[in-house]
């Protein structure tokens, strides 16, 4: 039996935005290649007070909802913290919360600490003002929120009367109750405190006795209380000491009267120490009645923490509410990516996204280190964001209903799947376009590169006419192939946009503004410069470039049409077969005699 789960929910995939594993990879939602977790969407989102808040937080991030009910009334509860600016107050009391979640788990599998109830009865006091803080605002899920939290009030006092305000680590220490909440209790520490007072009187009446004036009385765990007189007076001890231990500079003893008092408040320790054990076994078991109560008050306060954290993320950053629609499509006005525009000190430039019936998807082209990628990465956060109940980066955002992101962005190997960096490619893309619909945002970013330029071209191409013919899914298409900005002729669904750069003398500026059209150059050469390649590489890179474009200008070119692709004259993966094969094919050598076998190989000669 597992005590602290008290039920198992399913999850119906059909009620959140479906992410693969790549997705969320490609997106750094909580975590990043090189393991620096503040420049990811979590790093730059969370705020929360709580180890719970986070946690619940993390959950969000990973399961975007579809219900636009639900997410509707976390949008409202955020602005109506924001507009009552209550914020605040709830974010300056959940810090003396602590990690409520996780101290009930240990209160129903009897492992916490007497700290752990300390913090219990810490944030149980403080339910009545969050509760006074919520009471006048209209926020349907703000209240019901509230109703969750319960009252309280009996385990409050409870554990407010039975705790001391700095308890021990260890309940095997003792100390964990306050004076007054046991009569026996405090009767045995009673007893143990006087004996402080008695060792004492004893000190005293034992130096006067024996006219020793450094004896002392003392106590240690091995050897109980003892009377300590040093070598130089040890001669001098009354007969009635018994020796108890040898030392290198004294010697100690006890006595029938010392040795009655060592029993009785040995025994009065031992005795409060199993009462106080008794006692905590006790205030264990009353949490637990009350169980399921406050696990479901932790809940709400993991979730008002989080809520708390959306509206100080808002006006700290200046992201807006986001509007869920029925209708299909999206739009973006002036959209910023969250976690670049939170590292980097300089302004960034929003851009816009606009998809609908007649533009399902656009092909992104312009400049490496342009910003296509971080363009892309935008939308699908901004998405996101919006779906988990948080504002977003942008001035404004209509978003119709999306039922998946899937992105294929970046390069890399797989190893331990024995899988190279064209295979890890064509494995995500193929999962695309078996899954994405029209109403699934789609990220795919310089399909084709990692194999020839050619087979590259016609892979893009391919998967380009069927994200937009068959998929009929919102996808941006980044590409360095400026050959497929042709697809986007009238009707097909499909724009061109590209990232703006201008040339200043030698140098290049990034505009990092999405422009209508297609690019006019790659700038190639330009960033190798920008990235220190020798002068001498990019002087001799220029000379190349220049054959080859006009070996491209001479050569006579064929576009790519989509009856070409649809053509079955293309090359085989093998070579096609022929008289001379089918007729060895057909020869059965054991079945034949030596003068069959002669012929047949003059026929063989015959066919080549």
């Amino acid at each position: 039996r597992l005590p602290h789960l008290s039920s198992i929910a399913v999850e119906a995939s059909d009620g959140a935005i479906a992410m693969n594993a790549a997705t969320r990879r490609h997106l750094e939602l909580d975590t990043r290649v090189d393991g620096d977790v503040r420049t990811t969407l979590l790093g730059v989102l969370d705020s929360t007070i709580t180890p719970m808040g986070g946690r619940l937080l993390r959950r969000w991030l990973h399961r975007p909802l579809r219900d636009r009910r639900i997410v509707g009334e976390r949008h409202h509860a955020v602005q109506t913290l924001i507009e009552q600016r209550v914020d605040t107050s709830l974010r300056e009391r959940f810090r003396a919360l602590g990690d409520l979640e996780r101290i009930l788990t240990r209160v129903a599998l009897r492992s916490a600490r007497p700290r752990d109830l300390s913090t219990l009865r810490d944030g149980l006091a403080m339910l009545p003002d969050v509760r006074a803080l919520l009471a006048p605002l209209d926020s349907p899920r703000l209240q019901a929120l509230a109703a969750e939290l319960g009252e309280h009030a009996g385990n409050a006092a409870l554990l407010a009367s039975a705790i001391v305000p700095q308890p021990p680590v260890l309940a095997r220490d003792g100390g964990i109750f306050a004076e007054g909440y046991d009569e026996e209790l405090d009767e045995l520490r009673r007893l143990s405190t006087n004996a402080d007072q008695f060792l004492v009187d004893l000190e005293a009446r034992e130096r006067a006795s024996s006219g020793i004036a450094t004896l002392k009385v003392g106590y240690n765990r091995v050897h109980g209380y003892y009377i300590e007189i040093s070598k130089g007076q040890a001669e001098r001890a009354p007969t009635h000491y018994t020796r108890r231990q040898t030392l290198t500079g004294a010697e100690r003893y006890i006595t029938e009267e010392l040795k009655q008092f060592e029993d009785k408040v040995l025994s009065a320790r031992e005795r409060s120490l199993a009462r106080e054990k008794l006692l905590y076994d006790g205030l264990l078991d009353a949490l637990n009645t009350d169980l399921e109560p406050l696990k479901r008050c932790a809940g709400a306060l993991s979730e008002l923490d989080v809520l708390a954290c959306f509206a100080d993320r808002a006006q700290a950053l200046d992201w807006s509410r986001p509007d869920l629609r029925d209708a299909p499509g999206l739009r973006i006005e002036r959209g910023r990516h969250p976690v670049v525009e939170a590292v980097r000190d300089e302004p960034f430039e929003p851009n816009d996204l606009v998809f609908d019936d007649d533009v399902r998807m656009r092909v992104i082209t312009g400049p490496n280190m342009g910003g296509k990628s971080t363009y892309m990465r935008q939308n699908a956060l901004i998405v996101l964001l919006a779906h988990i109940g948080s504002f977003v980066p942008a001035a404004r955002a209509e978003l119709g209903p999306i039922d998946r992101i899937l992105t294929r962005i970046g390069a890399g190997d797989d190893l331990a799947r024995g899988q190279s960096t064209f295979m890890v490619e064509m494995a995500e893309t193929s999962y695309i376009l078996h899954h994405a619909t029209s109403e699934s945002l789609v990220l795919m970013d310089e399909i084709g590169r990692g194999t020839s330029t050619y087979d590259g071209l016609a892979l893009a191409d391919a998967c380009a006419r069927h994200l937009a013919a068959t998929n009929r899914s919102y996808t941006l298409f980044a590409t360095h192939y400026f050959e497929l900005t042709a697809l986007a002729e009238p009707g097909s669904g499909i724009a061109n946009v590209h990232l703006d750069a201008v040339e200043h003398g030698d140098a290049l500026v990034f505009m990092h503004a999405v422009k209508d059209g297609p690019a006019n150059r790659s700038f190639g050469l330009q960033v190798a410069a920008l990235a220190g390649l020798p002068k001498s590489v990019v002087r001799q890179a220029r000379g190349r470039l220049a054959e080859l474009e006009q070996q491209g200008r001479d050569a006579p070119t064929m576009p790519m049409t989509a009856e070409a692709m649809d053509s079955p004259q293309q090359f085989g993966l093998f070579a096609p077969s022929s008289a001379a094969l089918e007729a060895l094919a057909s020869i059965e050598p054991d079945e034949m005699t030596p003068r069959q076998a002669l012929e047949a190989l003059y026929r063989l000669k015959g066919l080549l």
